[in-house]
């Protein structure tokens, strides 16, 4: 299948990237105040894809993405409902406990979604690039070839370069792993904003995003911790519908288990993020 891609030009002013919403209307209306707050226009907040996942609200938080206006790609979540699957294609191993928790998850976020929501999603292009200080920058979920790949800060640079090559891009932009990171080399970036819908298993109830922006000419990157409600995120997910250890780690700020992680990042489990 031909993958989308829509450019949408040069940027000028503060980019606003984030992924993983995750259903987390309370993240995503902090986010958007934060926007605001700072005068970043919606055509300059830019999500990695899966809006919809693990937590109670996710036609509320579709709709509230709608009206902001922001963009997005497709994550592996979004192109499953679209196509009206019965699995996540969050390529969790079968039969482990992240495999487990989608099954409840999944059908209960099906379940939730309007048409109007659905089609809505169904506009999201698989990739965005845009120009940002003479640099160009593609957003990806997983990588360029495979919109469920992990791709974390230890993975090996020459699996990251192939996704910049068959881009041409000086920036990648990516999503789906959970964790945000930034990896450096041969004058070339890979950013890893974070999730807002999760925390980022480093013991603290915040969720992470990040701010490109050029800077007299030179492209700029800072990553940033996100307070929102998250009492109340907790508390609507404990409806016996979704999984009770995905509302415990948004209180707790760690992950119910490590098996997506390879061993450098599960070590890191609760020692925060190290930017």
């Amino acid at each position: 299948m031909d993958k989308t891609i829509n450019n949408i030009g040069t940027l000028s002013g503060k980019v606003l990237l984030f992924g993983g919403v995750y259903s987390n209307l309370q993240a995503l209306e902090a986010l958007k105040a934060i926007a605001e707050q700072q005068h970043i226009a919606p055509e300059n907040c830019i999500c990695t894809g899966d809006v919809v996942g693990y937590c109670a609200q996710p036609e509320e938080t579709v709709q509230l993405l709608k009206i902001w206006n922001a963009k997005s790609i497709l994550g592996n979540v979004e192109i499953q409902l679209i196509e009206g699957e019965a699995d996540c294609g969050c390529d969790f191993t079968e039969g482990s406990r992240c495999d487990g928790f989608s099954k409840l998850w999944y059908p209960y976020a099906q379940s939730k979604l309007s048409k109007n929501s659905i089609a809505y999603l169904a506009t999201f292009p698989d990739h965005i690039t845009f120009n940002c200080a003479n640099k160009k920058v593609t957003v990806v979920h997983g990588d360029y070839f495979n919109v469920s790949e992990f791709v974390f800060k230890s993975t090996d640079w020459n699996i990251k370069a192939k996704t910049i090559d068959a881009t041409k891009s000086d920036v990648i932009v990516a999503g789906h792993c959970g964790l945000p990171f930034s990896h450096e080399q041969d004058n070339k970036l890979w950013l890893n904003p974070g999730v807002i819908g999760m925390p980022a298993n480093d013991g603290s109830s915040q969720v992470w995003y990040a701010i490109l922006e050029d800077i007299n000419g030179e492209m700029k990157f800072t990553h940033h911790t996100l307070d929102y409600n998250y009492k109340l995120t907790n508390s609507l997910m404990k409806n016996g519908l979704l999984p009770e250890e995905y509302a415990r780690t948004i209180v707790t700020g760690i992950w119910d288990n490590t098996e997506i992680l390879p061993a450098i990042e599960s070590g890191l489990q609760g020692f925060g993020i190290n930017l």
